[in-house]
């Protein structure tokens, strides 16, 4: 019976039921994110090192071994810094830094356009002293003109080539005291006319008298009108002899404000036409009103006793 008993004992099967995973916390995505983040603020440092300049590199370097004294400096540092950064450019390959796009294109516009009235200046005057060559080539060649080469003078001038007629006591380019133009001096001026014709530059003329008061200046016809008219009547002349009108900027009569031999003001040498054959620079000084300065400008002397006007 014993054993019976044993055998109806009833066997007890135990089941463990299996719990879900415990919940994991949110520690790891705030790790990530700082990670993230590092890497970003790593990747700008490393793109705002590759585009900045060396000068601003030196500035960075001063300011953190002595701040109080860059500070003190108005943030200038050492080097051709200004500032402590710029900013960088589209090349991100490039070691040193860029400047603006805008910035360069500013800088290589103006440069090119000085670059290029230089190149107008030097043209325009090796033109002007081929002019001033030949005009003494045709004199040379011309024996009634070749006499008068003593009373022709030619130079450069800050306003451009500038040829002048003088008197001579014994060959007066007037009569005194009148604008008539003497025939010799007629066909000078024509001939000087036709070869004005080879440059497009335009044209000054200007007579001057010496310092001898015309009679009766005080009151009426002076050294200026007389100036002036000798002025115009050579510029009849000019145009006779195929100068264009067009090409006259400016006739005018100066009197005796600017003598060319100041140490005798009553002198036949400063009795004179000047012819002045224009550059760019002194044809805009005219037109904004803005008078070229000259070499040759002196003061006029006191006037003395009255005497007839050469």
């Amino acid at each position: 019976m014993a054993g019976d008993a044993k055998k109806l004992q009833p066997i007890i099967i135990k089941k463990v039921k299996k719990g879900g995973h415990a919940a994991h916390g949110g520690a790891w995505k705030i790790a990530y994110a700082d990670f993230v983040t590092a890497m970003m603020a790593f990747f700008l440092l490393m793109w705002l090192l590759g585009s900045t300049t060396e000068g601003d590199k030196k500035g960075i370097a001063e300011f953190f071994q002595s701040p109080l004294k860059v500070a003190m400096l108005g943030g200038s540092g050492s080097g051709d810094s200004s500032s402590v950064v710029r900013g960088g450019g589209k090349d991100l390959t490039r070691e040193t830094g860029q400047v603006k796009e805008g910035d360069s294109n500013a800088k290589k516009s103006s440069y090119t356009l000085r670059a290029l009235k230089e190149e107008q200046r030097k043209a325009e005057r090796t033109r002007l002293e081929q002019l001033k060559t030949k005009v003494e080539q045709v004199l040379s060649e011309n024996p009634k003109l070749a006499a008068l080469g003593g009373q022709i003078r030619l130079d450069m001038t800050k306003e451009g080539l500038r040829i002048q007629i003088v008197d001579e006591g014994n060959r007066p380019m007037f009569d005194s005291g009148s604008a008539i133009v003497k025939p010799y001096m007629r066909e000078l001026l024509r001939e000087m006319g036709s070869v004005l014709t080879e440059v497009p530059n335009r044209l000054t003329v200007e007579g001057h008298t010496d310092a001898q008061p015309f009679p009766g200046g005080d009151k009426g016809y002076s050294n200026w009108e007389l100036s002036a008219d000798r002025a115009n009547a050579s510029r009849r002349e000019l145009v006779a002899g195929g100068l264009s009108e067009a090409r006259m900027l400016r006739v005018q009569g100066l009197a005796a404000s600017k003598l060319l031999d100041a140490k005798d003001p009553n002198g036949a040498l400063n009795r004179r036409i000047s012819i002045i054959v224009m550059n760019r620079d002194a044809e805009d000084a005219v037109l904004k009103n803005l008078p070229a300065e000259d070499d040759d400008a002196a003061p006029a002397p006191d006037s003395g006793t009255a005497a007839t006007a050469r």
